[in-house]
């Protein structure tokens, strides 16, 4: 076969690898789920076993060598080896490019870098492993009986990475109709467009742990580990996770990391869907959806899509005509399977090219609803209802049809449909029909037996639909008994209390008000409301969420002040628990018109949609603000048995992957908390430097923060941002006062900040006045302690004058441990004191 070239010679072995079907059986009808079978289900081939020492694979910054040890080879799919086992002695080296990672990986294995011993390792790969591994491979003995020994277990592997493979040899699938055609499907790849390596180790210190490398995914290298919470909660930790050359840094520093990485995930774009759904309460819902995608990069024979696994899909046809699909693979080998096993691939039937029109329709039915009592239905934790690619803007066209008696409400503008209502009427269904006015992220509905009631914002008509329960495991607060008193004349036995339970419909006007004034306040600052009407829904548990137009509330946000105060909350958890139509409502800015570019950026739509809502109680209730704002530094540094404060499982940047073993609360402490401080640090850096100029102090529609986020919006609605992104729009307009080292940038905050995880604790040393003319100088050192060397804080530095009145001097960049100031002070100037507001992220005193 020396003649042959590698793409001949790999169709050679398709053909051999259909022939060989078809002298036994029939040809497969469903050639990719065939296919998908064998990946899934490979074994371990005697014939390829071997001693191996000394021995490497080499991926970028994933180091693995098999010092001494045997292992095995699967057997060959369409002519190529995609795995082995390895038992023996084995070392893996891998170290994180930077800070962030290196404290990730610390965090979970007591190292900055990953230096393991390993007993057993089980390979996947698409490429040329083998070949790489073979100079080193030496005869074995007792072949057999590795393979009796280990066999079981590679084959029960397998499966972790059959859909990842999958990718890559659809592309050696024969064409619909060409099968014995001269015309070859596209070779293997024999470079880096299409390499992937999954390591699954038995090391002899942490355990069993993933290592992976995928050319193709937004961040190439990952490694990871299943593990169980003290509470029984399965996650899945990730270590380390970073592309080749990942900087996260902005404009300033020339990386485009954020860009390649929405470049790498949008090679194809749905741009349209049309759905049609019939739900069936409880929980039924039968759809036909359709949709309308563009490839802007060609090549793929295989689309992912999310769907819920308990969706069974009855047919997928591409433009008009039955393609192959196969729902439910299982995914460990992608990034897709830290969200669940909800993925749907499709085959097409020849690869996709670029600039080509692509019309799919999913005809699909099953239980996706939650029912939880009181007339509540919803979208619940069995996944998603409509199949996509993730959050991406598109056009939606919804159709629904519903038993009467019953309330829907959805993403998009309400249309009329009376043929369509007049269809559904003769089999006694209501239909309704919603269009989005403009593509948005995602879309949802809600079902109930509503009531509903309807206030302005302006000319926004705000809806708010509310049951007269609540749901059935909704708390109840404690009986109260009074005992009688020898002073009551009227001689009264015990008496009980027992409060009543909440009815949420009695209260959606005060709801809906509050989303009202939210939308008022925030059109004044950030520019229109992006909608026509705002609807707000209730949801049963704890968790609220906001979707374009349409906002799906948590019971809880339906509660009167006695209510909560019945269940004795803490005054804080109160006024968030007011806030949370505020907060909701924000998001359709921030979240909805304006979304994030990956994970690492969506604490911005978190932080600043709490922000927002914190911004309206700052103005009504300044000391509830205070009050909340301290609940948050508080939380971030209360210590568990362990020893370990929320903030030290991570930056805002690490996303979902602050959802861990080690810190199951902490994407909320992160996220909302340490998130909302970041933009409080942010807004205030920005008043200070610009004191004393009209109209543009805290309340202003006009001070510098709000100019920036109405920056942001003009420049992204309907698109997404990274961090480095909006910070360069605030960097845009930096007073004088804020530029470190005299750089218009704030990379300073991005590393130290958001990137960091600590809170400092600021003190004043060797403070001196020393008169000059009718004023003075006062000169001294701020101290930061309890944070790294290289952190660099803006501290507002005042001066007690006349009493207690006081007067703001400038602000000082407090740089590593000690940094040395000299502010002139006006006359009276007797005392020096840093942050005397609390604006900065500090230690709590």
């Amino acid at each position: 076969m020396r003649g042959l070239g590698v793409g001949a010679a790999i169709w050679l072995a398709v053909c051999v690898w259909l022939t060989a079907r078809s002298a036994a059986e029939d040809p497969p009808a469903k050639p990719a789920e065939a296919l998908y079978m064998q990946l899934g289900q490979v074994g371990l081939d005697p014939d390829r076993v071997y001693q191996v020492r000394g021995a490497s694979l080499e991926r970028s910054a994933v180091h693995i060598t098999l010092e001494d040890g045997t292992i095995g080879f699967t057997q060959d799919i369409m002519g190529r080896i995609t795995g082995a086992f390895f038992e023996g002695d084995g070392e893996v080296l891998l170290t994180p490019p930077n800070e962030v990672e290196r404290r990730s990986m610390s965090l979970f294995t007591g190292m900055a870098i990953l230096e393991e011993h390993f007993a057993t390792a089980y390979f996947r790969f698409n490429d040329d492993a083998e070949r790489e591994l073979r100079p080193d491979l030496r005869g074995a003995e007792n072949k057999q009986e590795f393979v009796q020994h280990w066999g079981d277990t590679a084959r029960n592997l397998a499966n972790r990475d059959a859909t990842r493979l999958l990718m890559t040899f659809s592309r050696m699938l024969p064409l619909k109709g060409k099968a014995n055609s001269a015309e070859q499907p596209e070779a293997l790849p024999e470079n880096a467009a299409d390499r992937f390596l999954h390591a699954r180790l038995q090391g002899t210190k942490l355990g069993i742990f993933d290592v992976y490398f995928d050319s193709g995914a937004a961040e190439q290298i990952q490694v990871g580990q299943a593990k169980s919470a003290e509470n029984g909660d399965l996650y899945y930790d990730v270590w380390t996770s970073f592309s080749l050359g990942d900087a996260w840094t902005s404009k300033a520093s020339g990386e485009p990391a954020s860009k390649d990485r929405r470049t790498r995930q949008g090679r194809i774009e749905v741009r349209r869907y049309r759905i049609t759904t019939e739900v069936q309460p409880p929980k039924q819902i039968h759809t036909r959806a359709s949709m309308q995608l563009e490839v802007l990069e060609g090549g793929p024979r295989m689309l992912l899509f999310e769907l819920s696994r308990f969706l069974q899909v009855e047919s997928v046809k591409l433009d008009g005509q039955p393609v192959e699909f196969i729902h439910n693979p299982a995914v460990e080998g992608t990034q897709l399977s830290r969200r669940g096993n909800d993925l749907l691939a499709v085959i097409l039937p020849e690869p996709a090219r670029s600039g080509q029109k692509i019309e799919l329709e999913f005809v699909y039915g099953g239980e996706v609803l939650a029912e939880a009592g009181s007339g509540l239905l919803y979208v619940g934790a069995r996944g998603t209802w409509y199949p996509n690619r993730g959050m991406a803007m598109a056009d939606f066209d919804l159709e629904f049809h519903y038993p009467r008696g019953w309330t829907l409400v959805a993403t998009g503008k309400p249309m009329a449909t009376s043929a369509v209502e007049t269809a559904a009427g003769a089999v006694g269904l209501q239909a309704s029909r919603w269009v989005s006015e403009r593509p948005i992220p995602l879309a949802g509905f809600n079902l109930g037996k509503y009531k509903v009631a309807t206030v302005q914002a302006g000319n926004v008509p705000v809806e708010t639909y509310a049951a007269s329960g609540v749901e059935r495991d909704f708390p109840s607060p404690r009986i109260e008994v009074i005992e009688p008193t020898p002073t009551d004349p009227a001689r009264r036995g015990r008496q009980l209390l027992v409060p009543s339970r909440p009815s949420p419909a009695r209260t959606e006007v005060t709801v809906g008000g509050a989303a009202a004034r939210a939308i008022e306040y925030y059109a004044r600052r950030f520019g229109p409301y992006p909608y026509s009407h705002l609807a707000l829904t209730q949801m049963p548990g704890g968790e609220s969420q906001g979707w374009p137009g349409l906002v799906f509330l948590s019971s809880y946000a339906f509660l009167n002040q006695e209510q909560r105060e019945q269940l004795h909350y803490e005054p804080s958890r109160i006024l968030l628990q007011e806030t949370i139509p505020a907060h909701e409502t924000a998001h359709q800015w921030w979240g909805d018109l304006v979304t994030w570019n990956s994970y690492r950026d969506q604490w911005f739509s978190e932080g600043l949609a709490n922000y927002c809502a914190l911004m309206m109680l700052q103005e009504k209730d300044p000391s509830g603000f205070r009050l909340v704002m301290e609940k948050y530094r508080r939380d971030l540094v209360t210590k568990n048995k362990d020893g370990m404060s929320p903030m030290d499982a991570g930056p805002v940047t690490l996303g979902v992957r602050l959802l861990s073993s080690r810190f199951p609360e902490g994407y909320e402490a992160i996220l909302y908390g340490r998130g909302t401080w970041l933009f409080h640090m942010l807004r205030t850096m920005l008043k200070d430097t610009q004191e004393g100029r009209k109209g543009q102090g805290i309340g202003s529609t006009d001070e510098p923060f709000i100019r920036a986020l109405r920056k942001m919006r003009e420049r992204y609605q309907g698109r997404s941002i990274s961090t480095a992104e909006l910070l360069d729009i605030f960097a845009e307009d930096l007073p004088p006062a804020l530029r470190y080292e005299g750089k218009s940038s704030l990379e300073w905050f991005l590393n130290g900040w958001i990137n960091g995880t600590s809170l400092p604790k600021l003190e004043l040393r060797g403070v001196k006045f020393t008169p000059k003319g009718a004023a003075s100088v006062v000169s001294g050192t701020i101290l930061q302690k309890d944070a790294p060397q290289d952190l660099v804080t803006s501290v507002p530095v005042y001066a007690l004058i006349a009493g207690k009145q006081q007067v703001l001097l400038g602000r000082v960049f407090a740089d590593g441990e000690e940094t040395p100031f000299h502010l002139s002070a006006p006359a009276g100037a007797h005392k020096i004191v840093l942050d005397p507001n609390g604006t900065v992220l500090t230690s709590p005193k």
